[in-house]
C-alpha cells in the first residue's frame, strides 16, 4: 500500500473567527476557519478547504480585486500570500504586531494594513518577479488608539480608518495638496465601519452604540490636485446627519457592518443576532431580521449587492441571505464544541458525525456540505454508526438514548433506551442491521436491542469496568468489546449471547478494531500499546509499543514533566484499512500515525494541525511565559471578543459576567478508512479533516524501461494499436497520459481492447475507470468500459472489492445528479405540453367563435313589408 495520502479537505467547521470575503464573481464566498480558509462555491454548492495553514487563528483576509491573490493574518501578525488560481503559498511576512484589517485598493496597487495606532500602505504584489513582496509604501499616523476599519474610495486617491478613539481619519493614497489627513470625530463609541460614498469624499461612520454619521465633503474627488500642502488648515467635510439603530434600545451593541456602495445599502449586525438593511442616505429600513441568539461576528457583501454572508463565532455559523427575496442561499453550522466520533456510510458518499454539542450532522463527501442535523439528544454523542443498507444512522449519547434516524424521511424513528438511566459511551450495529448495541460507562453492562421493534433483547453483564470500545465481526455474528478492566470479550450472538472467549491485556483498554476480513484483532491500551490477537485461537499475534510515535505535547498549565505527562496518553481510536494492511491510530495527539501490520513499523505520521492557538501543540514550555508566581498562561484575561471558546453558565444567553476563555486541547477522537480505500477521515479539536490519494503528484511507474516514453505511447495511438497503448501508458503511469489513451479507443472497440488486455493490467485499469468516472463527465463510455472488464474478466480479479465500492459510489452519485435533472426536465416538458394544450384549445375557441361571427354576418336578412 502506498502512503501517498494529502489533505484533501476540512468538514464539520465552516467559519471560526475573522471576515468574510466574496469572490470576484460574488459566486463564492471566503471564510476562515481556525488557521486555514475554506472557499464555498454557492453556485454548485460545493466547498474546497485550501491546503495552505498559517501558525495562529486567521484573524483578518485582505482579498485582490481580481480575486487572484489572498492575504492571511493570524493573531499574531504574521501574514501569507497566497494564489487562490494555484493554490500555493507564495511569500511569507510578519508584521509583529497583531493586525486589525486589511484591505486592498479598488486598482490592486496598494493595499493597507492597519495595526495598533498606524495604518501602513504597501505596495501590491505584481505581476513581475519580485525580491521583496511587501514594499512598505508610506506609515500613517493620527489615531491615539487601535485602528478597526479600512475603505477606500473607487479611485484609489483616498482611504479612510476607524478607530477605537472614537474619531475617523480620512488620509491621501498620494501627496495631495489639498488633502493631507483629516480628522472626524462626533461618535461616542468605538467606529465598527466607515464607507466612503460612490465616486466621492462623501463619507458613511457607524459606532458599536448604533449611531451612524453622515459626512458631506465640500471638495469631489476630481478636485484633488498634487504639490505641496497648503499652510492653512481648511475644514473639508462636516457633520450632515446623524441617526440612531433601534431607537427602542433592545440591540444596543452594533458588532458588525457592510456597505453597498452602487445600491446605497448599508446592513448592520448586532450582538443580538439581528440585522437590518437601510438605504442611505434617506436611511429608510428596508428589511430587518433575527438569524441567530449569538452575536454576529462580520458581514460580507456580494458584488452586486444581492447576497449578504454573515458569519457567528459563537456557533460557527455561515450564511448567505438574498435580501431581495427573503431566502437563504447558504445556511451551515459546524459543531461548536468539540467533535467526538464519526462514521462512513456504505458506499463511502456520507459522513456521519457527533459532537459534544449533542448534534448529528451527515456530510457529503464530494461537496464538503451538511445536508441534514438531528437535535433530538440532550447530551454528547458518544458513537455514530451507519446500517449495511446506508439507509439508517445511529447515534449514542451521554443522556442515556440511542436513536436511529431514517435518511429518506430525515426523522428520528426509533428511540432505545435502558430499564435504569445509564450514559452510553460506545456504540455498534452488526452487519444484517438488526441487532444494535450499547455499552455504558456507569453500569458496566452491553445493551442488546432490535432494529425491527426497537425493544431491548438482552443486557450483557461481565465486565468490571467502563464499556470503552465495541465492535461486531464483519463476517460472523460476533461482538467484541474492550474495557477499562483489562478484558476483551467476544460474545456469541447465535448462542444466547454468552461469553465466547476473554483477553487478557496489560493495561485498561482504549479501543478495539477487527481486521475487514474478520481474521484479526487490533487493541490499543493506556500503555500506549497496539496488540494484536486472532479471534479463533485467542492468542496474541503482535504487538506495536507507539507511545514515542505519539510525541505529546505539553500543556501551557501543566506543572509535571513531558516524561510524566506521557504516561497518560494512549491511541483512543483505530481503524484498519480497506485492504487490511495498515493500521491507523489516533489520541491524546496531534499526529496520526499509520503501521505496517505485517512488518509492526511505523510507515507515516500525518499530522493533523499546526495551529499554535490550540493547547498541547508545543513539544517543550515556552520558558518566557513563566514567572516566579507561575505560568502566565494561568492568568485569565476576562471575557470580551476573545479567541477562546467562552465557557457559559447553563441556560444565560447574554450579559453573562462568569464568561471566561480556554484554549481547546488538540486531540484525535475517531479515525475512520473510507469503504472505497481512497480516503481518511480524522475527528479532531480542529474539525473533520478528510485524506484522499494524492495521484497528481506521484509518479510510480510499472515495469519501465528505455522505449517506454510518451512519444511511443502516441505513436501507436496513430497505428491504431489500441492495446499496446494502454499497457505502455500504464507501464508510464501518467494519468494524463492514460487517460488522453483511454479516451482516444473508439467506443465500439471498447470490447475487444477488453478482451485482449493482459490479466495484470486489467485491475489496473478498472481501478483507473472506477476513479475517472467519479469527475468525468463521459459517462457511457466509462460505464462501458467497466461493464466489458467486469463481464469478461470479473472470474479471475480477486481483491477488487475497494474499486467495486469506488465504482458504486461514483455511480450513484451520478444516478443522483441525473435523476433530479431528468424528473425536473420532464415536470417542464408535462408544464409546456399542457401550457401548449390549453393556448391551443383557447386559440381554437377563438376561431371557432370568430366563424359564427362571420356566419351569422353572411345570413341573408329579409325584411318584410
Amino acid at each position: 500500500m502506498k502512503f501517498a495520502y494529502k489533505f484533501s479537505n476540512l468538514l464539520g467547521a465552516v467559519y471560526r473567527h475573522g471576515n468574510l470575503s466574496f469572490s470576484k464573481d460574488g459566486n463564492s464566498v471566503i471564510s476562515p476557519v481556525g488557521n486555514r480558509i475554506s472557499i464555498f462555491d454557492l453556485k454548485n454548492n460545493k466547498s474546497e478547504t485550501l491546503p495552505v495553514s498559517t501558525n495562529k487563528n486567521i484573524a483578518c483576509v485582505g482579498l485582490s480585486p481580481d480575486g487572484n491573490l489572498a492575504i492571511l493574518v493570524d493573531e499574531d501578525g504574521a501574514a501569507v500570500l497566497v494564489s487562490l488560481i494555484t493554490r500555493a503559498v507564495l511569500y511569507h511576512h510578519h508584521f509583529h504586531k497583531p493586525v486589525g484589517s486589511i484591505r486592498f485598493s479598488p486598482d490592486g496597487r496598494k493595499f493597507v494594513v492597519t495595526k495598533e495606532n498606524v495604518a501602513l500602505m504597501y505596495h501590491a504584489p505584481g505581476k513581475i518577479r519580485e525580491f521583496n513582496t511587501f514594499a512598505l509604501d508610506k506609515s500613517y499616523f493620527g489615531p491615539y488608539d487601535e485602528t478597526t476599519c479600512i475603505d477606500w474610495t473607487d479611485d484609489s486617491k483616498c482611504f479612510a480608518v476607524g478607530s477605537k478613539d472614537m474619531t475617523t481619519w480620512v488620509f491621501g493614497a498620494e501627496r495631495w495638496a489639498n488633502l493631507l489627513y483629516y480628522s472626524l470625530g462626533g461618535h461616542k463609541d468605538i467606529i465598527v465601519g466607515c464607507f466612503f460614498e460612490k465616486d466621492s469624499l462623501n463619507l458613511y461612520t457607524v459606532s458599536r452604540d448604533g449611531t451612524l454619521c453622515v459626512w458631506e465633503s465640500d471638495t469631489e474627488l476630481d478636485g484633488l490636485r498634487k504639490g505641496p500642502k497648503y499652510s492653512e488648515r481648511k475644514k473639508m467635510a462636516e457633520e450632515r446627519k446623524r441617526h440612531f439603530f433601534n431607537k427602542e434600545g433592545d440591540f444596543n451593541n452594533l458588532t458588525a457592518v457592510a456597505f453597498h456602495k452602487r445600491t446605497h445599502i448599508l446592513v448592520t449586525g448586532f450582538a443580538s443576532g439581528a440585522f437590518y438593511l437601510h438605504e442611505l442616505p434617506e436611511f429608510d429600513l428596508v428589511h430587518s431580521l433575527s438569524i441567530s441568539d449569538q452575536r454576529i461576528s462580520t458581514i460580507a457583501l456580494n458584488p452586486t449587492g444581492d447576497w449578504i454572508g454573515f458569519g457567528c463565532s459563537g456557533l460557527g455559523q455561515l450564511l448567505v441571505w438574498e435580501w431581495q427575496s427573503e431566502s437563504y442561499v447558504f445556511k451551515q453550522q459546524g459543531h461548536f464544541n468539540n467533535m467526538a466520533s464519526l462514521a462512513y456510510s456504505p458506499d463511502g458518499q456520507y459522513l456521519a458525525t457527533g459532537g459534544d454539542d449533542g448534534k448529528v450532522k451527515v456530510w457529503n463527501c464530494s461537496s464538503g456540505l451538511c445536508f441534514v442535523t438531528f437535535k433530538e439528544h440532550t447530551s454528547s454523542i458518544t458513537g455514530v454508526a451507519f446500517t449495511s443498507s446506508g439507509l439508517v444512522v445511529l447515534s449514542a449519547s451521554l443522556d442515556g438514548t440511542v436513536r436511529a434516524f431514517d435518511l429518506h424521511r430525515y426523522r428520528n424513528f426509533r428511540t432505545m433506551t435502558s430499564p435504569q438511566p445509564t450514559q452510553f459511551s460506545s456504540l455498534a450495529v452488526d452487519l444484517s442491521g438488526d441487532l444494535v448495541c450499547a455499552g455504558a460507562q456507569d453500569s458496566f453492562e452491553i445493551f442488546l436491542w432490535s432494529m425491527q421493534t426497537g425493544r431491548l433483547l438482552e443486557v450483557l453483564s461481565g465486565h468490571e469496568g467502563p464499556v470503552s470500545c465495541l465492535c461486531f465481526s464483519p463476517v460472523q455474528s460476533v461482538l467484541v468489546s474492550v474495557s477499562w478492566d483489562k478484558t476483551v470479550r467476544l460474545w456469541d450472538m447465535l448462542d444466547s449471547w454468552q461469553t465466547k472467549e476473554v483477553l487478557r491485556l496489560n493495561s485498561d483498554g482504549l479501543a478495539v478494531a477487527y481486521r475487514p476480513d474478520g481474521q484479526e484483532l487490533a487493541v490499543a491500551t493506556l500503555d500506549g500499546e497496539i496488540t494484536f490477537w486472532s479471534p479463533q485461537a485467542a492468542t496474541q499475534t503482535g504487538s506495536i509499543v507507539g507511545r514515542h510515535d505519539l510525541q505529546i505535547g505539553r500543556k501551557e498549565t501543566e506543572k509535571i514533566t513531558a516524561k510524566q505527562s506521557a504516561k497518560g496518553k494512549a491511541f483512543t481510536c483505530l481503524c484498519y484499512s480497506a485492504d487490511g494492511e495498515s493500521m491507523l491510530a489516533g489520541g491524546h495527539s496531534k499526529f496520526v500515525c499509520i503501521y505496517n501490520i505485517k512488518e509492526q513499523i511505523l510507515m507515516k505520521k500525518f499530522e493533523i494541525s499546526c495551529n499554535m492557538s490550540l493547547d498541547a501543540m508545543e513539544e517543550f514550555l515556552d520558558r518566557r511565559k513563566m514567572t516566579e508566581f507561575g505560568s502566565l498562561a494561568l492568568v485569565d484575561e476576562g471575557a470580551g471578543d476573545g479567541d477562546g471558546v467562552e465557557l457559559r453558565l447553563p441556560g444565560v444567553r447574554r450579559g453573562d459576567m462568569s464568561s471566561r476563555h480556554f484554549k481547546p486541547e488538540i486531540r484525535v477522537t475517531s479515525l475512520h478508512f473510507s469503504p472505497t480505500g481512497r480516503s481518511w477521515a480524522a475527528a479532531s479539536t480542529e474539525g473533520l479533516l478528510v485524506y484522499s490519494l494524492d495521484t497528481s503528484l506521484v509518479f510510480d511507474p510499472y515495469d519501465l524501461d528505455m522505449d517506454v516514453t510518451p512519444v511511443s505511447v502516441r505513436h501507436q495511438l496513430k497505428k491504431k494499436e489500441w492495446t499496446s497503448a494502454i499497457v505502455l501508458a500504464f507501464r508510464l503511469n501518467e494519468t494524463s497520459l492514460i487517460r488522453e489513451v483511454l479516451e482516444s479507443v473508439p467506443y465500439n472497440q471498447t470490447e475487444l481492447v477488453s478482451s485482449s488486455l493482459p490479466d495484470v493490467y486489467v485491475e489496473k485499469l478498472l481501478d483507473f475507470v472506477a476513479s475517472s468516472l467519479e469527475k468525468s463527465r463521459h459517462l457511457q463510455f466509462y460505464l462501458t468500459w467497466a461493464q466489458n472488464l467486469l463481464t469478461l474478466h470479473g472470474q479471475k480479479l480477486k481483491t477488487i472489492l475497494t474499486t467495486i465500492q469506488q465504482l458504486l459510489k461514483s455511480i450513484q452519485r451520478h444516478h443522483d445528479d441525473l435523476s433530479k435533472l431528468c424528473d425536473w426536465n420532464i415536470y417542464t416538458i408535462r408544464y409546456t405540453a399542457a401550457l401548449a394544450k390549453q393556448r391551443g384549445m383557447k386559440r381554437t375557441a377563438e376561431v371557432m367563435d370568430s366563424e359564427d361571427e362571420e356566419e351569422d354576418m353572411s345570413d341573408p336578412v329579409i325584411v318584410e313589408s
